[in-house]
């Protein structure tokens, strides 16, 4: 993995951030609106993986992690949510909440546990992600920071 790159997406990239979504089955709505804060994992100019946050007053949402089918279990899901959760370090989020209906047992590692939707703040409940998106009965969870 080490001729891999992780950075802000450039421009030009987002056809091919949608398309690595949806043959992922995760949703695109809502996504363009938070497009400087989306993070993509590169070999030379191919798109490899996505990771993206959605920052908050009162916290931030992980959302759309995604890796290309061909790149899986070799450790670049793990790469990203480490990019990810830095990211939201420097932009000074205190937590981190994310939601998920296959990757309950995934993000734990990082310090992730599961919370009760009431207990995430308004302005990140307000998300698309957790008004219209997702389901009810995905699994929330969240990061202190």
């Amino acid at each position: 993995m080490s001729d891999v790159t992780i950075g802000l997406m450039r421009d030009g990239e987002i056809d091919a951030v949608h398309a690595l979504l949806s043959s992922s089955s995760l949703p695109v709505e809502g996504l363009d609106g938070h497009l400087e804060t989306v993070l993509v994992a590169r070999r030379g100019d191919r798109l490899l993986g996505i990771v993206a946050l959605e920052l908050y007053a009162d916290g931030a949402l992980l959302r759309s992690l995604a890796v290309a089918e061909s790149e899986r279990g070799q450790g670049l899901g793990v790469d990203l949510t480490q990019a990810v959760i830095e990211l939201a370090r420097a932009r000074g989020v205190r937590t981190l909440f994310l939601l998920t209906e296959t990757a309950m047992g995934f993000f734990p590692r990082f310090g992730f546990t599961n919370v009760m939707r009431a207990d995430v703040p308004d302005g990140v409940r307000s998300s698309i992600e957790f008004t219209t998106v997702c389901p009810d009965s995905a699994t929330v969870q969240a990061l202190s920071l």
